[in-house]
């Protein structure tokens, strides 16, 4: 689907200069572009999963969508800030900056948000979504003009990850006339965020700088975003978008999490590790082509292409780690390792340890995907056929050295892994409208082969797997403020390559994921400044693959039975058709209830058909919340100040399988019930009268609240109070 801009073309210089930028970002001399030298307008559409509001009522199932305004407005510092406002996610921090979010839709485990699809102006944003389908790279939210989830049935035109839903975040369109926008942020533990968007004649610069200090002590961030967009007429009836992306991340940030004993002791922001970093650079281009054939016939295809580099060196992946076990302590008159005593609370020194391990990884993922919309009236039926297809490749190098002193940054070889994924999909659905009725049926095909080699021991292994995928989406519209919609669909996620083949080149059969995902809302608007969402959801689960931990193994590959039930609301209120207000009073909601997230059949070992410890049958499922709720009330005046207060709540939940309420004494910190947390948020906005300013300032976590948002390598806390303020100026 598309969402329609008009730009105006205005003069032959700008056509000048728009062909030269063009023929940088191709790397060849655009075609012949008229020199026509009269205003004319010419119609020029972005791709998008869900297009404009407007156009959001023929989907066939649930979605949100979080606009510009809205993103502006509530200066949301994270990625993780911004999702929590749609009704059905739960995502969680873990360094305090959003630089790599865990995000889960309707209970499924948001860890390293392997279970969602992400994507950048519909295109594949994770690095490997076949073969490592795990997000260490997050581009920064600052850069994007809107937020698209989508949760239904239209799921499956998106694969390969339909199990939960997909995330589409859209950058801003390029305008035709200069502009140009500079905003600043600036708090305490040393933030600052600058970030400038330059454009005009189709071209846009997007440049991002943030840093500062993370969640807890010894963490700390650099990066550096730059994103070029070029949207052009390149022929009648066809346009091109192209885009450039470099990404640069410097973080002190360790991978472990603290003991119980180290909370009680040191306190929320402890963190003994003060030698690991993460580098990571990402360059990424991409095409988007469109040709409007005719009245009926759009064929629209995407090509893609990115890099991804990251070198983690740290002394430690979780707190049962024994990397550094070769350290004693004397702890109340005993000898303890370095595990030992973490686990008792004491305060250890990682620079005793001589020992330093690197993850370096590196991936790369191109691919094609052409679309083409056929609109009809079949058998007098009104309707619009969609057809696409997809050719995707990734390649992974995926390296460890170990160190023999804590700031080493090399050493002995210990892994050295080639992981190859290609993949081919297919799609076909039809909407059939009969008056207030329409009906989508849909068809994916996914097909995946993979390889993988040792290259130490030169030992290589393959496997492959095919899986058909159906959907059925409906709506009914009883008026243009009420629609009722249901969908049903096969969700479907692909093992990793690694869980498929292991080191020694032998594979493994393990099942790909399945669920039947249904779903039943109704959409209304019952007045104008007025909305409800309210969706009931049902996701079986045949076969779930999940693991207790992300850190190298330490729980073993687990599937079994799961079921998820719950219902979503999302609801706005606000007096914005009341003329002669002062103050305009609103209110907004996006509420989840859960009381089903359950396993149903025993969890067993993939690999030896072991049952896990545990994982029985009828235990709630970990990182899975009964409730969540991010609600928010405030009021514009005509003045142009906007305040609002910000509630989030999330409930308590289990961190293992086992639904563990109270952590063992001198336990590891993986283990343990969340506890419940809520935070309140403020922010004032004054956009200054007759000024292209806007000032701002905003106080996340009001109350200071310390609290515990994961277990899963290690007690993982949230940030402290964050206070920040700034302006933003647009020419």
């Amino acid at each position: 689907m598309f969402a329609r801009l008009t730009l105006i073309h205005r003069s032959l210089p700008a056509r000048g200069l728009r062909a030269v930028a063009l023929s940088i970002l191709l790397g060849c001399t655009v075609g012949h572009v008229s020199a026509e030298t009269s205003s004319r307008i010419t119609e020029l559409e972005i791709v998008s999963v869900l297009g404009e509001r407007d156009r959001t009522a023929e989907l066939p199932g649930s979605h949100d969508v979080l606009d510009a305004e809205e993103l502006i407005e509530l200066h949301v510092m994270t990625t993780s800030e911004a999702l929590r406002k749609a009704a059905g996610i739960n995502v969680r921090d873990e360094e305090g900056f959003g630089l790599r979010p865990n995000i889960g839709l309707r209970g499924l485990n948001p860890t390293r948000s392997t279970k969602m699809l992400l994507l950048e102006d519909g295109i594949p944003l994770a690095y490997a979504p076949y073969g490592d389908n795990a997000s260490y790279y997050h581009p920064p939210i600052d850069r994007f003009d809107r937020i698209e989830i989508l949760k239904g049935a239209a799921v499956n035109q998106y694969g390969p990850q339909t199990v939960g839903g997909v995330i589409n975040y859209i950058t801003p369109t390029p305008a035709e006339e200069p502009s140009a926008m500079l905003r600043a942020t600036a708090g305490n533990r040393d933030y600052t965020n600058l970030h400038g968007r330059f454009g005009g004649y189709g071209l846009q610069l997007d440049v991002v700088d943030k840093r500062g200090d993370g969640a807890r002590d010894n963490i700390d961030s650099t990066l550096q975003d730059l994103n070029l967009k070029y949207l052009t007429e390149i022929a009648p009836g066809q346009t091109l978008i192209a885009r450039f992306n470099r990404y640069q991340e410097s973080s002190d940030i360790t991978y472990s999490g603290i003991t119980d004993a180290e909370l009680a002791r040191f306190g929320h922001r402890y963190n003994p590790f003060d030698n690991d970093t993460f580098d990571t650079e990402r360059l990424g281009t991409s095409f988007t082509h469109r040709w409007q054939a005719n009245d009926r016939t759009t064929l629209t295809t995407n090509a893609y292409f990115s890099r991804f580099s990251r070198d983690w060196w740290r002394q430690a992946s979780t707190t049962t780690d024994s990397q550094c076990n070769g350290v004693t302590y004397l702890v109340d008159g005993t000898v303890r390792n370095f595990q030992a005593a973490r686990a008792l609370g004491y305060g250890v020194d990682p620079d005793d340890c001589n020992s330093r391990q690197g993850r370096l990884r590196e991936y790369e993922s191109y691919g094609i995907e052409p679309t083409v919309t056929w609109r009809h009236a079949f058998l007098g039926i009104d309707g619009a056929l969609t057809a696409g297809a997809r050719a995707h490749r990734e390649v992974q190098e995926r390296r460890q050295f170990n160190g023999s002193t804590p700031t080493a940054k090399n050493g002995t070889r210990v892994e050295d892994n080639e992981r190859d994924t290609r993949a081919y999909a297919g799609y076909l659905e039809n909407r059939f409208e009969i008056g207030n009725l329409s009906f989508t049926p849909g068809l994916r095909l996914e097909h995946i082969e993979n390889d993988r080699r040792n290259a130490l021991t030169g030992a290589e292994g393959d496997a492959d797997l095919s899986e058909w995928l159906p959907s059925l989406g409906m709506s009914y519209s009883f008026s243009e403020q009420v629609q009722l919609f249901a969908g049903v669909h096969r969700g479907f996620a692909p093992p990793r390559n690694e869980d498929l083949i292991d080191n020694s080149g032998l594979s493994t059969d393990v099942d790909a994921e399945e669920s039947l995902n249904l779903e039943l809302g109704v959409r209304a608007q019952p007045s104008a400044g007025t909305s409800i969402d309210i969706t009931l959801f049902r996701n079986d689960f045949d076969n779930q693959i999940s693991v207790g931990s992300i850190a190298g193994g330490s729980t073993p590959l687990a599937e079994g039975e799961a079921l998820y039930q719950g219902v979503e609301v999302t609801a706005y209120v606000g007096a914005d058709a009341i003329a002669d207000l002062r103050w305009v009073p609103y209110a907004q909601m996006a509420y989840t209830w859960l009381p089903t997230a359950d396993i149903e059949s025993n969890f067993r070992r993939v690999d030896t058909g072991a049952l896990i410890p545990g994982a029985e049958s009828g235990n709630r499922l970990p990182y899975a919340p009964e409730h969540l709720l991010t609600a928010r009330a405030g009021a514009r005046s005509q003045s142009g100040i906007d305040v609002h207060v910000e509630l989030v709540l999330v409930d308590d939940q289990y961190a293992d399988f086992a639904n563990t309420e109270s952590a063992p004494q001198n336990g590891n910190g993986q283990l343990g019930e969340i506890s419940s947390y809520h935070i309140w948020n403020v922010a004032v906005n004054w956009h200054v009268p007759g000024m292209p300013l806007t000032v701002f300032a905003t106080v996340k976590n009001v109350a200071d609240e310390d609290y515990i948002v994961d277990r899963t390598r290690g007690i993982l806390t949230a940030p402290p109070r964050l206070v920040q303020g700034g302006f933003e100026v647009r020419f």
